[in-house]
């Protein structure tokens, strides 16, 4: 994620804090000393901050480490202001093991408010939840009554909180997958639209987590739609031949000329037959403001993600791409570089589909096939 800084790595799984995240600190720290607290009680105002932001970790490493028992592989960790997000490569395709995944998290909360409230018991510090405010009370009860908050909010059945998630999972053990996100997302919209409105009457923070919740609904059944409508299509439907070729000795300069006048915007870098790495338009630009137009290819490219063989589908295609986390897959003929897929090419083939059934065309699934580019591989 950009504006992130790497901090460690826990299990494998890089930790990064965004950069958003000072401000939460420079606030906690603001509101202390200039509230009139001492300088001891602003410390123990962050430490509490900070140990609440342990646990959102642990709750997004409960999602990465039970993805993992199903083979997916999780990107980052990252910790924002707002709580954590766990970039795993994909979410599992059966329902079950989504249930799973999403249960992880909340259940890592379960634990620690568990193991906080029999230390609370013996040691006897254990006080009335009346007695307890944001800055009174035990410091360990706090915490866990902030572990219960935790799970009651990331359980409600909304996108992309984890309820909405394990909503979607039990749906899907009955209904199809597009169904079970649609019914889930329109779910996840009434809460939205519901916090809104709470959120004018009361804290106008809850307006702003309608807002998220509303966008997060709408991407999910997005995807479930492109996903569904993918499914089973051949990949020849929706991939292009026409991407530059670049070697990686060639200068910036000439891949501008090559990727500036390529539709997907992106070039395959290939030594002796086999691609070794991708330059899209965002990295050239930014290096040939800041290394200039003689730099080197091979110096500024991304590893090449793992290529698609032939045969295959265009939801196997997303899964990759989404995976992957690159713009562009190339794709192999027996072992031969043959195009590339991308996710852009993919939305395209969606929307053509979906705007040729909506009129009962008969040539919906020919006219979305000429996304097909029949011209040759070329070299920058």
């Amino acid at each position: 994620m950009k504006w992130s800084w790497r901090v460690g790595t826990i299990a494998g799984i890089g930790i990064h804090i965004h950069a958003t995240f000072t401000l939460l600190i420079a606030w906690v720290l603001f509101a202390h000393l200039f509230g009139g607290d001492t300088l001891a009680g602003a410390a123990s105002g962050l430490a509490f901050v900070m140990a609440i932001f342990g646990c959102v970790l642990l709750h997004e490493l409960g999602h990465a480490l039970a993805a993992r028992r199903y083979g997916i592989g999780t990107r980052d960790i990252t910790l924002l202001p707002i709580g954590g997000v766990a970039r795993l490569e994909r979410m599992p395709d059966k329902p079950r093991q989504e249930l799973w995944v999403a249960l992880a998290g909340p259940a890592v909360n379960v634990v620690i408010a568990a193991g906080l409230l029999v230390w609370l018991y013996a040691t006897r510090q254990l006080v009335p939840l009346s007695q307890l405010g944001v800055v009174t009370g035990p410091f360990a009860e706090r915490l866990m009554a902030v572990n219960l908050l935790l799970v009651i909010f990331n359980m409600l059945p909304a996108f992309p909180m984890d309820g909405g998630r394990v909503l979607r999972a039990l749906l899907a053990m009955r209904l199809p997958y597009a169904r079970a996100t649609r019914i889930a997302a329109t779910v996840g919209q009434a809460l939205a639209v519901g916090f809104v409105v709470l959120g004018l009457f009361a804290n106008p923070f809850l307006m702003l987590i309608g807002v998220f919740v509303w966008l997060g609904a709408a991407q999910e059944a997005r995807y479930a739609a492109i996903k569904a409508a993918l499914r089973g299509v051949p990949l020849h439907a929706a991939w292009t031949r026409d991407i530059p070729l670049l070697a990686p000795a060639d200068a910036l300069a000439g891949a501008a000329r090559a990727i500036g006048t390529s539709p997907v915007q992106s070039g395959l870098v290939v030594r002796e037959g086999q691609v070794v790495g991708t330059l899209g338009i965002g990295e050239l630009l930014e290096h040939l403001r800041l290394r200039g137009p003689a730099t080197p290819v091979s110096e500024v490219m991304q590893p090449a993600p793992r290529a698609l063989e032939l045969p295959t589908t265009l939801d196997v295609a997303l899964t990759r791409l989404q995976e992957a986390g690159v713009p562009l897959v190339p794709v192999l003929s027996e072992g031969r570089l043959v195009g590339v897929v991308t996710l852009e090419l993919l939305e395209q083939f969606v929307a053509i589909q979906s705007a040729m059934q909506q009129y009962g065309s008969r040539e919906a699934a020919g006219a979305a096939r000429s996304l097909a580019v029949a011209r040759p591989i070329r070299s920058a």
